[in-house]
């Protein structure tokens, strides 16, 4: 699965990370799916607060959530998936993220601001259990 995200959607999920480290950060990605190469283009990133106001883990905040998707619709987009912070972990699923992730649809991308430099990383998770890096290419 290729996924293209815009760099300055790129530069922003990280400088909202980073503001609100150490806490998770969290939201959704929106777009379209190229129904003849299944490609996935990011067009609509959405900074959600994360109610478990947590370093370890999030929870979308379900008002915000519905708006999103109210708003992916109207603009006749698709949901893709979601995106959250590990403000001190790799950027890789924790066995939570891996036991909540119910959309094996969905991509889901994790920013790592672990170690100096920022790594994001997009996943497909299929049965709780099965987990698949994605190409994410910024451009």
């Amino acid at each position: 699965m290729i996924i293209h995200l815009k760099l300055e959607d790129y530069l922003a999920i990280v400088r909202h990370a980073r503001e609100t480290a150490p806490l998770e950060d969290c939201g959704l990605i929106g777009g379209r799916i190229d129904e003849a190469t299944g490609e996935k283009f990011v067009e609509k990133v959405f900074f959600l607060t994360n109610t478990d106001h947590s370093e370890e883990h999030f929870s979308l905040d379900p008002k915000e959530q519905f708006a999103a998707v109210k708003e992916l619709r109207a603009q006749g987009l698709d949901l893709l998936g979601n995106w959250h912070s590990h403000p001190a972990t790799p950027s890789r699923p924790s066995e939570e993220d891996k036991r909540l992730a119910y959309d094996s649809r969905a991509s889901y991308f994790i920013l790592s601001l672990n170690g100096g430099e920022p790594v994001l990383n997009s996943f497909h998770i299929e049965k709780q259990t099965d987990v698949s890096k994605e190409d994410l290419r910024i451009r």
